[in-house]
């Protein structure tokens, strides 16, 4: 492997901390360096002996530092190649010295957004020589070693101790892998602030923190996650997340997201089998298990509320996989923590994106988040029968439970609590009959319940057989062409029905 001996480096970085241990090697090594600006200043207060980038090219920095280090000087010292006749009569034709490693970093674009900073603010942070000399350097990785990132520093300072100041080609390639993952990130982030608008239609995203799961759906099937789950949850105790977890996990947060009074829901395989909101979060709970007890062995649980100690004794009586809180008192986590792989996360209040995207075929589907929830003011009703007050919260009640289980879907519930649902089968007669077959499992009162549905009813079957089972108010999106047929049972039966005009199939 052909071996090169670093001899000279430029270093130029907006962030200075923890670069300390790679100069010192450095001077160690004697090894000529190059720098600009603050960089210059901070290498000096190390002891470093620097030579300003302005020196070797004879030219100051132009612009407010918008221009320092695009020089041929500069990018010669980078690009030429050391095995080329040339290149090589060329370089000493211009005197331009050689640059055996490189060390940039960029301006911070992604926190500068994130910090909600003006345009003009934002634009200034999108790095132009930064950027060209990580890829110069990561281009001519057969000459040129690249660092391209503070996170990087650790691992050089080891390499090169563990080679006396000398690397590898192989070294060298990776390092050049590592360079172009970062700037095809910055560029990623920059292209879609700048295409909020969309309308450039295509697909970039870049998602560079990793964390291997114990494996996918399936213990066949390897699976990782991409994105910084710290940013969301602090895990307090429990197991690493798995597959399955993350995506029940996923699917409470956004169901959880739905209700501001104290509310808990337990969900399996991304279906709410119970949820209710009750005065207290403790009340939410015990309302929530009895809609299904059964199902919730083994679930995800989602509380919007503080878990207090009285909670948590009876949290603790169940297995569970995952509970999700804003916070637990002290002595609640002590109780839960009992059970060593209990996963236990406290979420954080983040702005979740509001692009959903997946792989599909050889490609990706992507849309808009569905952010529609209907409220009493979106209900038209139908009917001669307007619902009752009682009913109608129950039907917003209901609505927005149906919005996040798998179509074909039935919810069965009142104005504090899902007493059943039939998820994700082929037709939307057998979800509504697997609904009420599941409440009377449980020795539900169906009279006292309301019926939501994700899309329109095709045929009036659906009312007549909630009606049977003694359900008098229903809420749906409407549009089939045949709604009037829906709409005239109803009307012969005392039943009260409003449509929304919004479906919410959810695959």
């Amino acid at each position: 492997m052909q071996s090169v001996k670093i001899k000279s480096a430029l270093i130029s970085v907006y962030y200075k901390d923890r670069l300390e241990p790679l100069v010192e090697l450095l001077k160690q090594h004697n090894v000529t360096i190059y720098s600009t600006g603050g960089t210059q200043t901070f290498l000096e207060e190390q002891g470093a002996t620097v030579v300003a980038v302005e020196d070797l090219t004879a030219y100051p920095s132009i612009f407010g530092g918008r221009v320092k280090t695009l020089h041929p000087k500069v990018f010669g010292g980078i690009l030429h190649r050391r095995d080329n006749e040339s290149d090589i009569s060329e370089r000493e034709k211009f005197e331009i010295p050689p640059i055996d490693l490189v060390v940039v970093d960029l301006y911070p674009f992604e926190e500068t957004v994130a910090s909600g900073a003006s345009e003009a603010d934002v634009i200034e942070k999108i790095d132009i020589g930064g950027i060209s000399l990580i890829r110069a350097a990561a281009k001519n990785f057969k000459d040129v070693l690249i660092v391209s990132s503070r996170d990087q520093y650790d691992a050089v300072v080891e390499l090169l101790q563990a080679k006396d100041g000398a690397t590898d080609l192989e070294d060298r390639k990776r390092f050049a892998a590592k360079a172009f993952d970062v700037s095809s990130h910055y560029d990623t982030h920059i292209f879609n602030y700048l295409n909020a608008n969309g309308e450039e239609e295509v697909f970039k995203q870049s998602l560079r923190e990793s964390t291997p799961l114990r494996y996918g759906e399936n213990p066949h099937q390897n699976g990782a996650f991409y994105g910084k789950l710290e940013d969301l949850f602090e895990q307090l105790n429990g197991k690493q997340l798995s597959y399955n977890n993350l995506v029940d996990v996923d699917a409470a947060v956004a169901l959880g997201a739905e209700f501001e009074e104290p509310t808990v829901a337990i969900l399996k395989h991304t279906n709410a089998c119970g949820c209710a909101t009750a005065d207290t979060i403790k009340e939410a709970y015990l309302l929530a298990l009895s809609s299904d007890p059964v199902s919730a062995f083994g679930g995800v649980i989602i509380a919007n509320r503080k878990i207090d100690l009285s909670t948590a004794e009876e949290l603790n009586k169940l297995f569970f996989e995952v509970l999700i809180a804003p916070e637990y008192d002290a002595d609640a986590l002590e109780l839960l923590r009992s059970k060593k792989n209990r996963i236990l996360l406290k979420q954080k209040p983040v702005e979740l994106p509001n692009k959903l995207f997946k792989t599909l075929l050889n490609g990706v589907i992507e849309q808009d988040k569905d952010l529609a929830t209907e409220t009493e003011a979106d209900f038209k009703t139908v009917t001669k029968r307007e619902p009752t007050a009682e009913e109608r919260k129950a039907l917003v009640f209901a609505a927005k439970v149906c919005k996040h289980t798998k179509s074909n879907t039935i919810v069965l519930a009142t104005d504090k609590m899902m007493f059943s649902s039939g998820v994700g089968q082929t037709s939307r007669v057998d979800a509504l009959r697997q609904a009420i077959e599941k409440a009377r499992s449980f020795n539900f009162d169906l009279s006292k319940t309301v019926m939501a549905s994700d899309a329109f009813f095709p045929f009036p079957d659906c009312v007549e057989i909630a009606d049977q089972a003694g359900i008098k108010a229903v809420v749906q999106p409407g549009g089939s062409i045949k709604d009037q047929d829906s709409i005239a049972y109803c009307d012969a039966h005392n039943m009260a029905m409003v449509m929304t005009g919004v479906r919410h199939f959810k695959h």
